[in-house]
């Protein structure tokens, strides 16, 4: 498989379950209605890992930007290959995201809410401060792009065997950082299905929240770039 086809068809199968799960939880007349944040911090962890184990052998499975920046920036991942990557990077996501509209179209319909709609797409904060939830977006992609830089091998990337401790990194950042902000950590899962929001005709949906929209891009992005140089100064 081409790298940059592991990563589209990798970050469409994280998206498509980890804002399924979103969708399962937050839309109208669902089977797994208000059934909370464990549902919803353990349905993203197994995205992830679905989404690494599948295309990890091919592609390192970065499936968001700021992992790819981060790697790159510690030397292990090619600068050269960072715009592909992040261009199938969005594309996977919007993909995902449609998906997730097509699966829960009737239940979409059905929620009058058009916060719950909204945030099945995208990333919203408890409390709304740019300034907090900025830094709230740059410490847990910290954690995570950290992490994931000892865990990487040297030569492959995050790779298939990985998949386990990178599910149980993301989760351990939902339940313990996740609270103000959704915790994005990834610009791709947040700006790729809030473009999609934008255009899908949904009904009772209103705006896309586009003034908050940067958070969750320059936040993660930001937390990546510190992860990594004091990844370096530590190597």
């Amino acid at each position: 498989m081409n790298p940059l086809t592991g990563e589209f068809i990798g970050t469409l199968l994280m998206i498509l379950l980890g804002e399924g799960v979103c969708a399962n939880v937050a839309l109208s007349k669902t089977k797994g209605h208000s059934s909370g944040w464990i549902v919803v911090t353990f349905g993203w962890a197994i995205a992830v890992f679905v989404g690494v184990f599948c295309v990890g052998s091919f592609s390192g499975a970065h499936l968001n930007p700021a992992v790819t920046i981060g790697l790159a920036l510690a030397g292990k991942f090619a600068w050269a290959s960072v715009p592909g990557y992040i261009a199938a990077q969005m594309l996977g996501a919007m993909a995902g995201a449609f998906l997730v509209w097509v699966q829960y179209k009737q239940h979409f319909d059905a929620t009058e809410e058009a916060g719950s709609i909204l945030g099945v797409f995208c990333t919203g904060p408890e409390i709304r401060s740019m300034v907090n939830n900025f830094l709230s977006e740059v410490i847990g992609t910290f954690v995570l792009v950290f992490g994931i830089l000892y865990i990487a091998a040297p030569a492959t990337g995050i790779g298939a065997i990985s998949a386990l401790p990178v599910a149980f990194l993301v989760l351990g950042i939902g339940l313990s950082l996740g609270g103000t902000t959704g915790y994005a950590i990834n610009p791709a899962r947040d700006l790729g299905p809030r473009i999609v929001h934008a255009f899908l005709p949904i009904k009772n949906k209103k705006g896309s929240d586009w003034a908050y929209a940067w958070v969750p891009v320059a936040g993660p992005i930001v937390g990546a770039l510190i992860a990594a140089n004091i990844y370096n100064i530590l190597k």
